[in-house]
């Protein structure tokens, strides 16, 4: 495996590249070859404070300017990303290994929200209430945070990120990324874009790091608010460290999805949608497609459909070759494709058919590449970690049961609760199970429910740590804080004089 490096990649600070000091780096992959082609700095203290103190100054200057200063720096960055989101594409699939039309794609979804904080004006209005008491009026304001950190996966390097800055930065705060070490690029030249759109400097920072720069970020106190999307077990961590020091925390953690089908659901857009959720971005996305529940007796012809659409793909450089696109990229390190195989060997332990094996898969030119073939498991015990766990792998896992009951049933005692699916052509039993279901996030006859940007996303359960979710009404809530106001401009001529008592509605 080669270890070339080529660049050193540093921070964005004070509205500029800023090389880091700390002597502490970790290697970039690109994961289609499985060679280092950087190295990403790992922020110290100094470099935490110094991204904090230009956040700060950023702050004063951008919740400064009128409504109309900002919406005009956020059109000019929403038409500067559609003129040349190819390139950010381009970086996405060299660092994170996707292929280039899903990391397009990608890019799309985060438009969205860029689109809606466009019109951010109208999402922070206040309310007034006139004469409430005799010349008393109340009225409301939104106000900005002030400073607020993001802390983003390395699955989703320009869509996760774009979920909460867009709307952060509409509403008047000034932002703190701190990407995934392991593609950090994509957030870089987001910066170079907003630098070119106009926005003051300091009121977009990245930092890079690793658990020391997220901790940085959670302990100041000058921090106001943390966003994270991650697994479980971090985002819990997130959540409470960051309370702890009087945070807002809006942190949104793993999954395992279910797809319930039924017997009269049209089976072949059920394999299909199947193949799509379960196998797309390789299985690297908190809303992929996990588990099927087929009720008794479409299993069989189910996985038989499976088999035969699977055996069509190809694995590959994302970026492409002489034979065109692939469907699937490499995963994003050699140690998160040995864990995956390691899950698959779990099942198989514990009694599972593997149906399609992906562990052997191997990219002719590549060989060093971080590939994993698309993976069918049949008949996973419930109990089976391979089954409880989140894998982030394209490992499809086909569990029989004998009633819609049964599958509900299963779905609701899982600890996750992200998103689900029903494929189905009955419309009661798709009105029931989108009532009874525990999860935050239901597609019907959809197999990845994302919302789009005007709602908002999130799961429940172990898949969302706090009261916000991402994106929509809530991020604008999240973003802003509520003053009430209550006024009285005392009439000359009325006046009443000194009156000691408690005052009173009249």
């Amino acid at each position: 495996m080669s270890t070339t490096q080529t660049q050193t990649i540093g921070h964005w600070i004070d509205g500029a590249p800023r090389a880091s000091g700390s002597g502490r780096t970790a290697p970039v992959y690109n994961p289609a070859t499985g060679w280092v082609q950087a190295q990403v700095a790992l922020a110290d203290q100094e470099e935490i404070d110094a991204a904090i103190a230009s956040a700060r100054r950023g702050f004063e200057v951008w919740s400064e300017l009128s409504m109309a200063r900002r919406q005009s720096v956020l059109f000019a960055f929403r038409e500067l990303l559609n003129e040349r989101k190819p390139e950010l594409a381009a970086i996405i699939t060299r660092e994170h290994g996707k292929v280039h039309s899903d990391a397009m794609g990608e890019i799309a979804r985060g438009q969205e929200v860029v689109e809606l904080a466009t019109g951010f004006p109208h999402l922070i209005k206040g309310a007034f209430s006139e004469n409430v008491s005799s010349g008393i009026d109340v009225y409301t304001t939104k106000q900005p945070l002030g400073v607020v950190g993001i802390i983003s996966p390395f699955n989703f390097p320009a869509m996760v990120p774009m979920w909460f800055f867009p709307i952060a930065i509409a509403a008047g705060n000034a932002v703190i990324l701190k990407p995934s070490e392991k593609d950090p690029s994509a957030s870089l030249w987001i910066a170079e874009l907003w630098k070119e759109a106009g926005l003051p400097d300091g009121v977009f920072t990245v930092l890079n790091g690793d658990k020391v720069a997220v901790d940085g970020l959670m302990k100041s106190p000058d921090v106001q608010s943390i966003s994270f999307v991650g697994s479980t077990p971090i985002a819990q961590y997130i959540y409470e460290t960051a309370a702890k020091h009087g945070k807002r925390v809006q942190a949104l953690g793993g999954a395992k999805n279910h797809m319930l089908v039924l017997p009269d659901a049209d089976l072949d857009l059920v394999a299909d949608q199947a193949v799509n959720a379960g196998y797309g971005a390789a299985g690297e996305r908190c809303m992929a497609l996990s588990v099927v529940l087929a009720v008794d007796p479409v299993a069989d012809a189910l996985i038989e459909k499976i088999v035969e659409r699977v055996a069509t793909l190809r694995v590959g450089d994302g970026a492409g070759g002489p034979d065109g696109e692939p469907h699937l990229g490499p995963l994003i390190t050699a140690e998160h494709r040995e864990r995956v195989a390691e899950y698959v060997a779990i099942a198989e332990d514990d009694g599972a058919t593997v149906v399609v094996d992906g562990r052997t898969c191997m990219v002719e030119g590549n060989e060093d590449g971080f590939f994993f073939g698309p993976t069918l498991l049949d008949g996973l015990r419930l109990d089976s970690r391979a089954y409880t766990e989140e894998i982030f792998g394209p490992v499809l896992q086909v569990v029989r049961v004998a009633t819609f009951d049964e599958g509900v049933a299963l779905i609701n005692s899982g600890r996750f609760g992200n998103g689900t699916a029903i494929f189905t052509n009955d419309g009661g039993a798709a009105r029931r199970f989108q009532r009874e279901i525990h999860v935050g996030m239901v597609g019907i006859n959809v197999p990845i429910p994302v919302p789009v940007a005007y709602h908002s996303f999130g799961g429940w359960k172990a898949s969302l740590f706090g009261d916000a979710k991402a994106y929509g009404v809530h991020g604008f809530d999240f973003f802003t804080r509520e003053k009430a106001i209550t006024s009285r401009w005392l009439d000359p001529a009325a006046h009443g004089g000194i009156d000691l008592g408690f005052p009173q509605h009249d």
